[in-house]
């Protein structure tokens, strides 16, 4: 049976994936950086599950957890880079610290896993690692400026991953969710400390004390897990994985309108090229 460890396992999609991969008799290192939070899936499948407690942004932490894991279980099969958390914000507004936290814990930490993870990996020739992303790194909302870029760091690295190391047997996958019932847009979400005024109407509608959409969203995080587990299972992962209708949408609107300001401004773009134009 295959071995995955998962981050971020407290809440949310980790927790729907962890509970799925552990219900279908796979073995798993699920973690949090509160380890109590996920004391009770281990205690339900106790052969099968190891609980550690992980912040993704402390290298020791980090090195440590796939050392238990890898010593528990012989190998790591699958890692899921799930831990992270959002940051709204206009631009203007985010604050030098707090962006800097942000980028620890959306890119780096899943870095910082996978350099771990890959010794072993590269070793058997075997593996699959998948990137939770956002549709907000293809969309851009206004105020998610930072996070936004967190993400599209993640997918940018992903996918130059997946280049170098599908010809050593390893599977690499970006996973683009859009909107689930989570506590993402509640209680895991920061926000800036001090409004501008003018961004009242572009950033300013997204701010926590304003949006209504929490408890709203379309997706299901048990569906989520599920369809994440049979692309993993696939002999052939896709590059990105997009979850939910509005995923799906975004990805696609986002797309058109990218090649259509491409079409726009192609001429210009070619007349750059050494011995184009006059």
């Amino acid at each position: 049976m295959p071995t995955w460890f998962i981050t971020g396992c407290s809440t949310g999609l980790g927790r729907a994936l962890a509970e799925a991969v552990l219900d279908r008799g796979d073995n798993a290192a699920i973690s949090a950086r509160d380890v109590d939070s996920i004391q009770d899936l281990a205690d339900a499948h106790p052969a099968s599950t190891l609980a550690l407690s992980l912040d993704v942004t402390n290298q020791a932490q980090v090195t440590a957890a796939v050392r238990a894991a890898e010593e528990r279980f012989g190998s790591i099969d699958v890692l899921v880079n799930n831990a992270g958390y959002g940051y709204r914000a206009a631009v203007e507004e985010g604050a030098d610290g707090d962006v800097q936290q942000l980028f620890a814990t959306n890119f780096f930490g899943p870095v910082s896993l996978i350099k771990a993870v890959l010794p072993r990996m590269r070793a058997r020739r075997s593996g699959t690692i998948v990137n939770l992303s956002s549709i907000g790194a293809r969309i851009s909302p206004p105020g998610s400026g930072y996070y936004a870029a967190a993400k599209a760091a993640l997918e940018g690295m992903t996918a130059s991953l997946k280049k170098e190391v599908e010809p050593l047997g390893i599977a690499v996958m970006a996973v683009e969710p859009g909107g689930f019932r989570t506590d993402f847009a509640g209680r895991s979400l920061t926000q800036s400390a001090e409004p501008i005024t003018d961004y009242a109407e572009t950033a300013g509608k997204r701010r926590k004390e304003v949006d209504t959409a929490h408890g709203t969203q379309p997706g299901d995080p048990r569906k989520a897990a599920l369809a994440l587990i049979e692309a993993v299972d696939s002999p052939a992962l896709p590059g990105i994985l997009l979850l939910g209708d509005d995923a799906v949408d975004g990805f696609r609107d986002a797309l058109t309108a990218l090649l259509a300001e491409t079409e726009k401004w192609e001429e210009l773009s070619r007349s750059t090229t050494i011995g184009s134009g006059s």
